[in-house]
């Protein structure tokens, strides 16, 4: 590579500058908002992709790709700009970004002050190289003893990043190590980084070819501490933000990567799942046989994730193939899971084994990913090592390939009554680097897109759930990806092993997830690989996964046995009792899943996202956020006698959800705890809506409402909110109740506001105080200790 130092400023525009680098390439500043910049550099003035699949400010992106050369979507305010002999300087109101000689650029922002303070430069020794035969890049950035890093998507280890060596390449990693394995399975070259003095600031590589992050493990004597980026291929070009707090920065992922879905309300129920199932030579009669289980121990349930084994044919698998020994009467069975209220959703996988029985018709059609010439002279589509054979992966960037996916996800599940679709093994471990994707018209290297193609998968799979129901909010999960999946489906950290580590590292890898954009987030509670759990992990890792937003049990343990809630006759009553509380928090739960969508609100939230002012909280903890009220600790330790919580300064104190005593902030607590205990703490001036009486997610199948008052002590004032729907519908009528929550030494006043074309689920709540509360209640429209809503 080769460092890039001259440079020439050859025009301003409406939004930034274009300079000329080593008079050759072009570098493109533009400001899109008054905190967000962003940086291209075009190699010989061309891009490598000329397009984007993850940058969607206005909600999504075209089929095809969104231009590189389009703004739309930012409002884009007149920067100012100033051009001396040394330098050219290019500023908003808050941030201004200046370009030395030789190229160095150093960003500053002022914030509320006339001083401009540094929050980030490039590295006075070389910050941008550039590949002279290829398309590989670089960019090194100063890096600084006392920062932290954020992000990076799904990463196993710390949430501090700080020190470590990151690689984003796509892999199937099953039996991972949460604690050191890496890559995994997605893609999300994204970091926040906290500065004790000037704020945080984010970067996104806008890049879906393989690349690596070093932030801070590698040293060189010839330069000051360093931090790098570096790609194999593609384009550098980058999104760089500045906000005085992390929440900000990562809510302005979410949004500049198209927001978050909002999928149906039944979703957050319990979701079975194994691969034992479908693997079984009677597999109708295995997951019929699930459906008679949750109904004799009375556990919870809403949906049921099938494995792959129903398309197998002896001990492989091929997608949309239905096995009719395993499977004589699917449309029976997927009737008669609905007459449960228990919804089917069904794996698919996105490349065909060389013996599929449709291989040959897919071929012909020319609906795989083709073969560089340097692999295969006659470009026929390309080879790959999947499951246990090799096969063809389907080419998502063509519009034939799209048409025959959605067709198959009708007929094959869809018509069959199986209404939503699980999108797996769709990481593209395509190693041909230049096979050729057909690029909607302009052939792509599958090296520059491999990340991509599993988002374009399950939106195909999101279009065909939507055209065959078109009224209802279609569900889908998916497991590889980049920026952007978030728009179509939720995700989970794929194929984890069963360890009391992975319960651990697992939370950690969820809160980085979602730091980086991704929100609707979960885990195989109870793990999917390897032994199958100890009866009292297998209770920590339900107590925990109810917590989350995907909350699926599902394993292919070792020894051919299956997690299901009653694998233990000894614990059931204690799993039955976690999901029963999940259950019971579902209104508090959904209302958090809608401002996720609406409001691009994480739903589970490091300690520091909400009080951050306290520093203890910048410490690793162990506990988080569900939400912005609830503070999650559950038991992580084998055979722990006590759980170590803090509870971060807050005015408001905490409280103990079931103990109903009150916690002062900003303390460590010990807590004593038996196998039983699920410590859960609320935060001091809140109300949780909750449901009574739940087997099913639906809204309808509620018994009661009850709000529990968590009220601050002293003088104080909070909202929170209730959002209710018919938990299905793409236009439904909705309402939405603001819960006023106000105290002062000897009062608690509780009132209600509405808004919406739609009428609360249940109209009338049964309040609860916390036992050691003892101020007068007061309640507007009050009822026998009750409210209307």
């Amino acid at each position: 590579m080769k460092n890039l130092k001259s440079w020439e400023l050859i025009s301003e525009t409406g939004q930034g500058v274009i300079l000329r680098v080593e008079g050759r390439h072009l570098l493109r500043i533009s400001v899109l908002e008054e905190t967000l910049f962003r940086v291209s550099l075009q190699k010989d003035g061309d891009w490598r992709l000329d397009r984007t699949w993850t940058i969607a400010p206005v909600g999504d992106a075209p089929w095809e790709g969104r231009s590189r050369d389009t703004m739309a979507g930012f409002s884009c305010p007149a920067p100012k700009v100033g051009v001396t002999s040394d330098e050219v300087i290019i500023a908003s109101d808050t941030l201004r970004l200046r370009i030395l000689r030789p190229l160095q650029m150093i960003w500053e922002v002022r914030d509320g002050t006339d001083d401009w303070r540094c929050f980030a430069k490039d590295r006075s020794t070389g910050g941008l190289h550039l590949g002279l035969r290829d398309h590989s890049h670089a960019h090194f950035l100063s890096r600084n003893a006392d920062e932290q890093v954020f992000g990076l998507g799904e990463k196993a280890g710390p949430l501090d990043r700080t020190g470590g060596r990151y690689e984003m390449r796509n892999l199937d990693a099953m039996g991972y190590d949460a604690e050191t394995t890496d890559p995994l399975y997605k893609h999300v070259p994204f970091t926040i980084t906290r500065t004790p003095e000037a704020g945080c600031w984010s970067i996104f590589y806008d890049n879906l070819a393989s690349c690596w992050f070093d932030l801070g493990n590698e040293l060189d004597n010839y330069h000051a501490p360093y931090r790098v980026y570096r790609a194999e291929d593609g384009d550098l070009d980058f999104y760089m933000s500045w906000a005085p707090d992390v929440l900000a920065l990562v809510k302005r992922q979410e949004q500049l990567t198209g927001g978050t879905a909002f999928p149906p309300r039944w979703s957050l129920g319990y979701s079975g799942s194994t691969m034992s199932y479908t693997d079984a030579a009677d597999a109708q009669v295995q997951l019929e046989g699930f459906l008679a289980q949750i109904k004799a121990y009375d556990i919870p349930c809403d949906s049921f994730q099938m494995s792959s084994g129903y398309t197998s044919i002896g001990a492989k698998r091929y997608v949309f193939n239905w096995n009719d020994d395993k499977m004589p009467d699917p449309e029976g069975m997927a009737a008669r899971f609905a007459d449960e209220g228990v919804h089917l959703i069904a794996n698919i996988k996105p490349c065909l084994l060389q013996d599929h029985p449709r291989y040959g018709e897919v071929a012909d059609a020319g609906l795989f990913i083709h073969a560089s010439t340097e692999a295969d002279a006659n470009t026929g589509p390309e080879r790959s090592v999947f499951w246990d054979d090799e096969g063809s992966h389907l080419d998502f960037t063509s519009a034939a390939t799209v048409e025959w996916w959605k067709s198959n996800v009708t007929s094959a599940l869809l018509l069959r009554g199986i209404g939503s679709t699980w999108n797996d093994n769709n990481e593209y471990e395509i190693w041909d680097r230049h096979a050729q994707c057909a690029g909607f018209g302009s052939p792509v290297d599958v090296a520059l897109m491999r990340p991509v193609m599993p988002i374009l998968m399950t939106r195909a799979s999101q279009d065909a759930q939507t055209a065959h129901a078109p009224g209802k909010r279609p569900y889908l999960i998916s497991r590889s990806g980049a920026p952007g999946l978030q728009r179509y489906a939720q995700t989970w950290t794929g194929d984890n092993r069963t360890d009391w580590k992975t319960l651990r590292w697992n939370q950690r890898m969820g809160l980085g997830m979602s730091l980086s954009g991704f929100y609707n987030i979960g885990h195989d509670v109870g793990g999917f690989s390897g032994p199958r759990p100890e009866p009292d992990l297998f209770v920590r890792w339900v107590q925990n996964g109810v917590f989350h937003p995907r909350f699926t049990i599902h394993s292919w343990n070792d020894d051919g046995t299956v997690n299901e809630p009653w694998m233990f006759p000894e614990v059931t009553d204690l799993i039955r009792d976690a999901i029963r509380l999940r259950y019971r928090l579902l209104p508090y739960i959904y209302t958090s899943l809608w401002q996720a969508a609406e409001h691009s609100e994480p739903m589970l939230r490091p300690l520091f996202l909400d009080f951050g002012q306290d520093a203890r909280t910048w410490d690793d903890t162990d506990g988080f956020l569900l939400g912005r009220d609830l503070l999650v600790a559950t038991v992580l330790e084998k055979d722990a006698e006590t759980r170590s919580v803090y509870l971060p300064q807050h005015r408001g104190g905490w409280w103990d959800f079931h103990t109903g005593i009150w916690h002062e902030g900003g303390q460590w607590l010990e807590v004593p705890v038996s196998l039983d205990t699920i410590p859960l703490f609320v935060r001091g001036g809140s109300v949780i809506p909750l449901g009574e009486g739940g087997s099913r997610a639906a809204p309808e199948a509620e018994k009661s409402r009850q709000l529990a008052l968590f009220p601050a002590p002293g003088c104080a004032r909070d909202t929170s909110l209730l959002f209710e729907d018919d938990g299905v519908s793409r236009a439904g009528d909705w309402c939405l109740t603001s819960l006023d929550l106000e105290s002062d030494e000897a009062n608690i006043r509780l009132g209600t506001r509405r808004k919406g074309p739609g009428q609360p689920v249940i109209g009338e709540a049964e309040i609860i105080l916390p036992a050691g509360e003892r101020r007068r209640l007061e309640l507007t429209s009050d009822r026998d200790g009750r409210i209307t809503l």
